[in-house]
């Protein structure tokens, strides 16, 4: 990529496809020869296409896994507002901030973020001279002609020196008019690391690291409706998110500190395996020494919006059913044969009737349009191609008519069958459409079923309980996901206009969990006792300090290990030292 494609990034006129390997590259060749490409490491470039290229038949095209899946927020409308800190007494953290020479508040550990932005004005972002711990902020949508970070070629980067400059000025969006509109993005900031407020008896897990942040730009029209998300949704591409890391352990790289990186975002898109293009992408960052990756869970329980069936044999017949809101514009939903079987499917239509038959074999060789009254569907089954090597069917439905569809399912095989269906997150979908049978397990969003990240899922530290909608393991291909749980209801966190607010959510128990895990970077690399630490033994020591009931067996698809306890992991931490 040069400087003068580079507007294709962020153009409405380009569509963007992922590119791993040379054939896919020959596939988007063939389609267009007026197309640029942007490297992200040494396995995974990015493609940019005229978005004319972008036909119904698009997957069948180029390759489920070459469209970028869309991710939105994992946090709850906010609760009551309530004056404590009481989240930090729940994970022992002002126990072991007791102990001498163990007094860890993340000093000299970055803390990366990408998500909705940073109020950079909040006061819990200021030292005492009020100049920002924020090291820098990548704005993805903020267009400038040479201040982008190099080799991703879009947005604007704000430097510390840049924001404290904006901080002394009587109008600081006329030096650095980065803002965060959402305040998803701030609040777990604040409560990774935020400075205390002693005004709502407030602080951060890690009030002395210091913050990272990058502000994802919104997905662009054309993804949105071909994978049918409201036009008004909250919604990020998964390119981006990839992008934004990059930005991260660039930085980090560039300062030589440890970094955690908080991922607050998450999809159903998937087949919700440790695979897939984000996923396998934060595998290979897992491995690397001083950075951790802490990811929450989602917030896809209870809400009916995963099916789940296992027949004893290869060939057999069953069903499920979706009710379909009256006030659904549209939807996708993902059917996952686990290999070697395959199966078909037939459609019934709330009035009962039998509209269309999708073959298991041969191999779809085109992307199959139904109409029914005023609904069009259109239906891509998929045999090859995918990374799992499962079959995939996709289903996206514009104009749904409302009331109960039925779909019938039969096996192909010699093995028992085993098959997954799962809708679209909250707030890509109403509230009116689920599954009239579903099953809350294997709701993990992605990348949340990544097997070497830090999977957090959120829990009630007053009375103890699981978070109504947190999402449940395990990974469709058996990972023990979550990890454990933290503290992610009624979370004081602040908000925008320098409010505070009571949040819920599993990215809120993955931001305090990134608070943890950066106290334990600052004792491992920073104090220089355990230089190369990474995401898998933090994750393990995570695990080996949780508390657990002994009423639970372990792992749990709800509880993962047990609770966060940053007290019991510093026993864990120190006896694990000694032994070495």
């Amino acid at each position: 990529m040069n400087r003068e494609e580079r507007y294709k990034i962020t153009s409405y006129d380009y569509a963007d496809l992922f590119i791993s390997d040379s054939n896919r590259l020959s596939a988007v060749i063939q389609c267009s020869e007026n197309i640029t490409t942007n490297m992200v490491d040494s396995t995974l470039s990015v493609a940019y296409i005229p978005v004319c290229n972008i036909t119904y038949n698009s997957l069948y095209k180029f390759g489920y896994e070459a469209m970028p899946k869309c991710f939105g927020l994992l946090s709850a409308p906010p609760s009551c507002r309530i004056l404590s800190t009481s989240c930090l007494n729940a994970s022992n953290v002002l126990t072991l901030r007791g102990i001498p020479n163990f007094d860890l508040q993340g000093e000299g550990v970055l803390i990366g973020l990408v998500d909705t932005g940073i109020d950079y004005m909040n006061p819990v972002f200021q030292y005492d001279d009020k100049t920002t711990k924020i090291v820098s902020i990548w704005d993805q949508t903020i267009f400038s002609e040479d201040q982008f970070p190099q080799d991703l070629y879009y947005g604007t980067e704000f430097s510390r020196e840049q924001i404290n400059n904006a901080l002394s000025s009587p109008n600081p969006l006329d030096i650095v008019p980065s803002t965060d509109e959402i305040g998803h993005g701030t609040a777990l900031a604040g409560v990774a690391a935020g400075f205390p407020h002693s005004d709502y008896l407030f602080t951060g897990v890690a009030p002395k690291a210091e913050i990272v942040a990058v502000k994802l730009k919104t997905a662009k029209p054309y993804l949105k409706e071909f994978f049918k998300i409201p036009d008004d949704s909250i919604c990020y591409q998964e390119n981006d998110i990839i992008f934004g890391i990059e930005y991260l352990l660039q930085t980090a790289k560039r300062l030589k500190r440890p970094m955690v990186i908080c991922i607050g975002v998450g999809t159903s898109q998937g087949s919700h395996a440790e695979v897939g293009v984000l996923s396998s992408y934060l595998t290979r960052t897992s491995r690397i020494p001083g950075v951790v990756v802490v990811i929450a869970a989602g917030n896809e329980g209870n809400l009916g919006h995963h099916f789940f069936k296992e027949s004893p044999s290869g060939d057999n017949l069953s069903f499920f059913q979706l009710n379909v809101g009256g006030n659904e514009s549209g939807l996708s939903m993902e059917l996952w044969c686990t290999a070697p079987n395959t199966v078909s499917v037939t459609i019934l239509t709330p009035n009962g009737e039998d509209i269309v038959h999708i073959p298991s074999i041969p191999p779809q060789r085109d992307t199959i349009q139904v109409n029914y009254k005023n609904t069009e569907i259109l239906i891509d089954s998929i045999t090859k191609g995918t990374v799992s090597g499962d079959q995939l069917i996709i289903f996206r439905f514009d104009r749904p008519a409302p009331g109960t569809w039925e779909f019938r399912v039969e096996g192909r095989g010699t093995i028992p069958t085993k098959y997954h269906v799962w809708l679209p997150m909250q707030n890509f979908i109403s509230g009116g459409t689920f599954f009239l049978n579903p099953v809350n397990e294997t709701t993990l969003t992605t990348p949340g079923n990544s097997e070497f990240a830090i999977v957090i899922t959120a829990y009630n530290h007053i009375n103890n309980t699981l978070f109504y909608h947190a999402s449940n393991g395990f990974t469709s291909n058996g990972y023990f996901k979550p990890d454990v749980a933290a503290p992610g209801m009624h979370i004081l966190s602040p908000v925008l206009n320098n409010e505070f607010a009571r949040l819920n959510g599993t990215s809120l128990a993955a931001a305090h969990a990134a608070g943890v895990a950066a106290m334990i970077l600052e004792w491992g690399v920073v104090r220089g006792n355990y230089p190369t630490m990474h995401t898998t033994e933090v994750g393990n020591l995570l695990i080996k300090g949780a508390k657990r009931s002994p009423d639970t067996t372990y792992p749990n698809e709800q509880w993962g290990f047990g609770i966060l306890d940053i007290f019991k992991t510093y026993v864990a931490l120190i006896n694990e030292f000694y032994e070495r």
